[in-house]
C-alpha cells in the first residue's frame, strides 16, 4: 500500500484487438467501475506482435474485481446489447446489479 491507498490493480480480459478491449473498459467504465486499457499503444504499434506481448489488458482495481468480471459475463452473454431504437444521446451511468 502506498500512501495509505490501495492501487493494486488486476487483470480482467486480454484482448488482441485494441478497440475491442476499450469496449470492455468502456462497459466497465459505464457500470461505475475504474477500469482502464494498457498495452493498447504496443498492440497498435505492431499488431502482428500482440499474441507474442499477450495483447492489450484490461485492469480495474482489486476490490472491483468480482463486480467487473459480473458485467463482462452479462456483456458476454447479450444482457448489455440495446434495443434497435434505444435512446444513446448524452451520457448517462448505468446501473448494474450483480447476480447472487
Amino acid at each position: 500500500m502506498i500512501g495509505g491507498m490501495d492501487n493494486d490493480f488486476c487483470l480482467v480480459r486480454r484482448c488482441l484487438i485494441p478497440a475491442d478491449a476499450f469496449i470492455l473498459c468502456g462497459c466497465l467504465r459505464a457500470a461505475g467501475l475504474n477500469a482502464t486499457v494498457m498495452d493498447d499503444q504496443h498492440m497498435q504499434a505492431a499488431l502482428l506482435l500482440a499474441p507474442a506481448i499477450g495483447g492489450a489488458r484490461v485492469m480495474v482495481p482489486a476490490a472491483e474485481l468480482p463486480q467487473a468480471l459480473e458485467v463482462l459475463d452479462a456483456f458476454e452473454r447479450g444482457e448489455l446489447a440495446l434495443d434497435d431504437d434505444a435512446d444513446v444521446g448524452g451520457a448517462r451511468v448505468y446501473e448494474f446489479t450483480p447476480r447472487k
